[in-house]
């Protein structure tokens, strides 16, 4: 691409949608993160999420999952509602949900539950009265140890099959509390019985650690038409590292390299249920060595969406999400309702203190940028 088409490209960039929930950090409650959307058998939207509570914002300090609903399609919403307290586990906090719906008609609620920086793994709970109530947890994860799976990563194939994407963290107990080894090496879990007992895939995905210190982190899979899952993860070296199955999540390919350019922050890619194509959000901008990165946003701005029409081959319609250079957000869920689609996300600035500190949630009309045409 010559530099007058990406100038053009650019300049043709528009923020798009309309913020419908913000939910700002208050005393007791510093921080309001992470999340995924659910509609119920009625129509309702449900959004579960993180919500902190006592003075910090820190991923393992207390938290809560949280929800709230909007009966209007993704409008307005309604006031939150505690579900899960971190004690009920005895455990430091919980947090990164994702939903789905189970083959019986039950909703798949599945969360973190960390109980230090040696243990944190995927649990999942279901409840057959569209959240009411819930029974009781069982673990996504086989083996013991610091498993980080992103918010709206877990997703259901054709087949039926259930995958999640994780990030293993080789930390010791018998270290200091605060001992984290950030090098992620990617694993992959799959259930065929609709998430009552759980399979690891047969190799895990890794980078040399002489070339990083992030290693693969947070990864996220979508399956692509012709069945090749494609998954990806943040690295440090200014892109997204992908990798590809042939065997519904059996085996991976070596990581390399992808499209994406980025910080050390997550990426998410949905399909759009009304026309097929791939949406992917995420911060398109490394964090190159000149680069002024303000305190609370942590280069993680702007926030970007893009098209695929050809499968992740090429991508076009790029509009702005967000775009305030001292502000940072990330974590985004997606989910599409009727015309729009629905995206949470962490966001935060200087008066935050920190780019996870407050939740959003964006409107945006399909039309806003499928109607863009070719940039």
């Amino acid at each position: 691409m010559n530099q007058e088409k990406k100038q053009d490209m650019k300049q043709n960039m528009k923020n798009v949608g309309e913020i419908v929930l913000e939910l700002p950090p208050v005393k007791g409650n510093p921080r309001n993160s992470e999340g995924a959307f659910i509609e119920l058998m009625d129509g309702t939207i449900m959004f579960v999420y993180s919500h902190y509570i006592g003075e910090s914002y820190a991923d393992d300090a207390p938290a809560a999952i949280a929800k709230c609903y909007s009966y209007d399609r993704g409008r307005t919403w309604s006031q939150r509602e505690i579900i899960f307290m971190p004690e009920e586990h005895d455990a430091k906090n919980l947090m990164s949900v994702s939903l789905l719906r189970m083959n019986n008609g039950d909703i798949g609620l599945f969360y973190l539950i960390r109980y230090g920086w040696h243990d944190m793994r995927l649990h999942l709970r279901r409840s057959a009265d569209e959240g009411k109530t819930w029974g009781e947890p069982v673990c996504c994860i086989n083996s013991p140890g610091y498993y980080v799976t992103n918010n709206d990563r877990v997703i259901r194939l054709s087949s039926g099959r259930i995958i999640v994407p994780t990030a293993r963290h080789n930390n010791e107990k018998n270290k200091a509390e605060r001992h984290f080894d950030p090098r992620g090496i990617a694993y992959f879990y799959y259930s065929d019985d609709d998430g009552n007992t759980w399979n690891q895939s047969k190799n895990f995905c890794a980078i040399s650690t002489a070339n990083t210190t992030s290693g693969l982190q947070e990864p996220g899979v979508i399956e692509l038409k012709n069945g090749t899952l494609w998954a990806w993860a943040r690295t440090d070296l200014g892109r997204q590292y992908e990798m590809f199955s042939k065997d519904m999540g059996e085996t991976w390919t070596s990581p390399e390299p992808s499209c994406f350019t980025s910080p050390c922050s997550p990426l998410s890619i949905k399909r759009i249920p009304q026309n097929g194509y791939l949406l992917a959000i995420w911060n398109p901008i490394p964090n190159y060595q000149t680069r002024v990165l303000s305190k609370a946003g942590w280069g993680r701005t702007p926030l970007i969406g893009a098209v695929s029409k050809d499968e992740g081959t090429t991508w076009e319609n790029f509009f702005i999400i967000e775009d305030d250079e001292e502000s940072g957000y990330c974590y985004t869920a997606i989910y599409f309702v009727d015309d729009a689609v629905l995206l949470g996300y962490c966001a935060g600035g200087p008066e935050h203190g920190c780019c996870l500190s407050k939740l959003k949630v964006k409107r945006i009309l399909l039309s806003e940028f499928m109607d863009m045409g070719e940039q």
